[in-house]
């Protein structure tokens, strides 16, 4: 697609009018904060307070009700463990239509209540396979056997339109905007938002950013088609595919002026610092696009912003984890294996003269089981400051307390941590 010709068979404003009745046109927020600290005008396209709580139910919709009366007889599939899951169904609901939607057999229960409450009676839930490209390949078996339709999570042109309505609401809102950074998964919001400003204001800077665990339009870009990753990290759920689809790769590939990688633990500090300052609640995916600025700082001096918060599926119970994954990412808390000294009240020592005066204890556990204060311990240790590290080690060498630094030791990090 050298000259993005098939941008033209997209027809965004088209799709906006067809979503008007069930998508929720969401709120371009500026944030002051952000604003001041980044020497910008910083606004927030804010998907995560969508129908749904995720920009997916645009490009789903858009898709669906575009299909034939008799393909709306016969019902969708789809394969998803997250928020396209929710989009199908919500729309399955809204167009009184039947869907049947594969999950992971892993996918956690709040997932498939939400899912289940947006599709109701409207659709049923086929939980199989412990991935999800088990999941996808028993989906596509299904929708062949019944003579249904495939709604794909990104790699469709209906899906890119459904998702670019994100970027007709921009424009129509801030026609001034002269940055857009967009969290990139498998590329259908990118490419859908991309391809629609690039239209209307080819001058625009498109920046799409991916978690550093799931690179994979980075490693497309790089390898000049797509590829299929080995290994991703799944953290960040909503934006951790192993392979970007062939038609999205071709409209990123053409449209972005730049791509990043953030560090999940950036996400996570992002992710806490929106919800403290803001009271903004996201899902890792949905902090990509404000996670980096830092990396932007210079290149957005004095211009206008925008961040696509994508969306805010985030379950309470993994705040504990992105806390964690936020205090080792800030070198705030680091974990040991503490090797005592063969003698009495060597634990006592360690808690009197090691810890400094704003150091916590968090975790403490003896490897071997033993009745006497020695032998090898995990410790963990919270700072108030990363540059309290450096002061803790010595008093550890000065007490002759023999550690082991577990955050520099991936494979025993994960064994023990």
């Amino acid at each position: 697609m050298a000259n993005l010709e098939k941008e033209v068979e997209l027809d965004f404003n088209a799709a906006a009018n067809r979503i008007a009745d069930t998508v929720k046109r969401t709120q371009l927020e500026y944030n002051e904060g952000l604003s001041l600290k980044y020497n910008a005008k910083i606004y927030l396209k804010r998907e995560d307070l969508q129908v749904v709580r995720s920009y997916k139910l645009r490009g789903a919709y858009n898709m669906i009700s575009t299909l034939t009366p008799e393909q709306l007889n016969q019902g969708v599939v789809c394969a998803s463990a997250g928020n396209h899951a929710q989009g199908v169904a919500y729309s399955c609901k809204k167009l009184n239509i039947q869907g049947v939607i594969f999950m992971p057999e892993i996918t956690p229960r709040q997932k498939i209540k939400q899912t289940e409450m947006f599709g109701g009676d409207n659709i049923k839930i086929v939980l199989v396979g412990d991935t999800f490209d088990d999941c996808m390949k028993e989906a596509l078996i299904y929708t062949t056997t019944h003579q249904m339709v495939f709604i794909p999570p990104f790699d469709n042109a209906k899906i890119i339109e459904g998702q670019g309505t994100v970027g007709v609401e921009i424009f129509e809102d801030l026609p001034s905007t002269d940055v857009v950074i967009m969290p990139i998964g498998g590329g259908g919001l990118a490419s859908g938002v991309g391809s629609y400003f690039k239209h209307v204001k080819p001058e625009i800077s498109l920046i799409g950013v991916e978690p550093e665990g799931a690179p994979s339009m980075n490693q497309a870009l790089k390898n000049g088609s797509p590829v299929t990753l080995e290994y991703i990290d799944r953290f960040v759920d909503g934006a951790a595919v192993k392979r970007v689809g062939n038609l999205t790769f071709e409209y990123c590939s053409e449209l972005l002026d730049q791509m990043l990688l953030i560090p999940e633990g950036k996400i996570c500090t992002t992710i806490l610092k929106l919800y403290n300052e803001d009271a903004i609640v996201v899902e890792p995916a949905g902090a990509l696009a404000v996670a980096a600025l830092d990396q932007l700082r210079d290149t957005i001096a004095g211009k206008t912003v925008v961040c696509i918060v994508s969306g805010g599926n985030n379950d309470i119970e993994r705040m504990q984890e992105i806390k964690e994954k936020s205090l080792l990412f800030e070198g705030l808390k680091h974990y040991f294996i503490v090797r005592f000294p063969q003698r009495p009240g060597a634990l006592k020592a360690f808690v009197n003269n090691v810890l400094g005066p704003n150091d916590d204890i968090t975790r403490f556990e003896f490897i071997k089981k033993t009745n006497r204060e020695n032998g090898p311990a995990l410790v963990g240790i919270e700072l108030q400051e990363a540059s309290d590290y450096a002061s803790l080690k010595q008093r550890m060498s000065d007490f002759k307390f023999e550690m082991i630094e577990l955050n520099n030791d991936q494979t025993l990090f994960e064994y023990l941590v």
